[in-house]
């Protein structure tokens, strides 16, 4: 029930995003989005302790999801964040992420997970890509971006995470980013 909560949770944030992010002004903004989709499975997957398929069963589900709203090809967001996902089950037993410049650092590295993800496999499957050059510096901008936003979509998710707690003990360690 959690999984599928933050998954909706993410989906909405994932449609506000799309349809304000184009709206700035600052067209150096406007050029990459962040990349909430990957920052949602790696924290399913940061937090999937014993259970690591519903949080990439979630993972695959969001970027399904993600693929209808953005008008990519079927499944190619799907297996980026099904491999975001696996990658964070695989980070998650080496390093605790907790702390504003962790978070941050860790966000940006999601975004340079994603986008280089993205670009492995649309160069597999010979979609359609721009050039390297330009690949690098979209590349840049939506780690970026995922950089800046990730704490504020992970302090949100962290509330959900709490609304589900059956403890006092439980909900704090959840608002602190520790899962029990």
């Amino acid at each position: 029930m959690r999984t599928a909560t933050l998954v909706l949770v993410a989906y909405a944030v994932c449609l506000i995003f799309s349809a304000v992010w184009r709206l700035w002004p600052i067209e150096l903004v406007r050029d990459a989005a962040p990349h909430l989709g990957a920052l949602t499975a790696t924290y399913l997957g940061l937090n999937a302790r014993n259970q690591v398929a519903p949080a990439l069963a979630g993972s695959v589900a969001l970027g399904y999801l993600t693929d209808l709203v953005n008008g990519l090809p079927v499944g190619f967001g799907a297996l980026v964040l099904a491999l975001c996902g696996l990658v964070a089950v695989g980070v998650q037993r080496r390093i605790l992420v907790r702390g504003l410049a962790m978070t941050i650092g860790f966000c940006g590295f999601v975004g340079v997970l994603a986008s280089s993800l993205g670009w492995f496999i649309r160069l597999a499957y010979d979609v359609p890509r721009a050039s390297f050059g330009t690949e690098l510096v979209h590349l840049f901008k939506a780690s970026l971006a995922t950089a800046i936003v990730g704490p504020a979509v992970w302090r949100l998710f962290r509330r959900v995470d709490a609304a589900f707690a059956r403890t006092h003990r439980e909900r704090d360690a959840a608002l602190e980013g520790l899962v029990p």
